[in-house]
């Protein structure tokens, strides 16, 4: 899935696919210390119901229509379960039983699932290099976060995990991780189905919402102190992570996914992790090792060979056959013929046809 434009425009689209990945892994790290301070329903909550305020407010002046009929309502209130409430439900319960690198390998491998989705319902092609891509991404993010030791020990025994450490994986809140990880990859998919009658920026503001709405329901009834502990820069990060971490980057992320190919763009995930290390080494102090760089490198050349991947194998099928050959290529930022949806114009630049003397 190769962007092809023009050179004006190439920084912005590539800032603006790349900045809701930037975001979350900033907004993780922006997280951690709020943790302890607060519990995890009413932060899910936090993270959801006044960013997709902000979303409707920014929605309004647009100019973006509002959900009509109550067919519309209906896959906005599922859109809102799945990828709201039980998403960010898992993941902020997740983050408090599980360590941040052996969660981070668990809900970044979404891509897969996204694929596999997108491969039956859509019928997206995926190809030598975009399975290879995939299975180097997830190889990438383990590096990255499952300890080194682990590694070590199964690389070394060529013994795979016991029954008593899949027994710890699930006991921490792994499984609550994976969870997180397949609705947020049912929710990518959705919004395909939910754009055929919503706007996708209205209905990302509305799904935050009605998602948001059981979480701090649900808070008010089993957690207790739940602001009570915070201080003035626990508000600050999550008010980092409401605005930038939600708002912005999932209104930037359901845009795209609504109309650009979703497994392209469901591996650019990949870089979450790096994002979130990278400013975990900043502001935590937190040093990667050896295999860790190794899985960033890793984790970079998966992303390339998925986004890449139509491009590759018409190379091949050029070299092979001896042939010129067109590749047809579905774009990661497509513009929709939907009703009721306005993407952003992007400028591309096509080869000109050849001319008959």
């Amino acid at each position: 899935m190769q962007l092809k434009l023009s050179a004006s425009r190439f920084p912005v689209a590539t800032l603006l696919l790349i900045a809701p990945f930037f975001l979350w892994g900033t907004a993780m790290v922006a997280m951690k210390g709020v943790i302890p301070h607060t519990t995890p329903l009413f932060m899910a909550g936090v993270r959801l119901l006044p960013a997709g305020v902000l979303i409707l407010i920014a929605a309004a002046f647009m100019g973006r229509p509002q959900p009509q009929g109550w067919v519309a309502w209906l896959w906005i209130a599922l859109f809102g379960l799945v990828d709201g409430t039980l998403f960010q439900g898992f993941l902020a319960e997740g983050l408090v039983r599980t360590s941040a690198g052996l969660g981070s390998v668990m809900i970044d491998s979404q891509p897969l699932a996204v694929a596999l989705l997108s491969l039956w319902l859509f019928k997206e092609r995926i190809g030598f290099w975009g399975w290879l891509g995939l299975g180097l991404g997830v190889s990438g993010i383990s590096l990255i976060g499952l300890p080194d030791e682990w590694i070590f020990n199964v690389l070394g025994s060529g013994a795979s995990f016991t029954v008593g450490n899949w027994q710890q994986l699930f006991i921490s809140g792994e499984w609550l991780m994976l969870l997180a990880a397949l609705s947020m990859a049912v929710g990518t998919v959705l919004i395909r189905f939910v754009c055929r009658y919503v706007d996708p920026v209205t209905a990302t503001g509305w799904h935050m919402i009605l998602g948001g709405l059981p979480l701090w329901g649900a808070s008010s009834v089993v957690e207790s102190q739940q602001w009570q502990n915070l201080v003035a820069s626990d508000w600050l990060a999550l008010s980092y992570a409401t605005i930038f971490g939600s708002a912005i980057a999932y209104g930037l992320f359901f845009y795209f996914a609504s109309s650009g190919n979703l497994t392209s763009l469901s591996s650019l995930t990949f870089l979450t992790p790096i994002f979130a290390l990278v400013f975990g080494n900043i502001f935590l102090s937190e040093v990667l090792s050896p295999l860790q760089w190794i899985g960033v490198c890793l984790t970079l050349i998966s992303i390339y060979l998925i986004n890449q991947r139509d491009t590759l194998a018409g190379e091949n099928n050029q070299v092979a056959t001896g042939e010129k050959t067109t590749t047809h290529q579905q774009p990661l930022l497509e513009a929709t013929t939907a009703k009721k949806v306005n993407p952003v114009t992007l400028s591309v630049r096509e080869s000109e046809p050849e001319t008959l003397p």
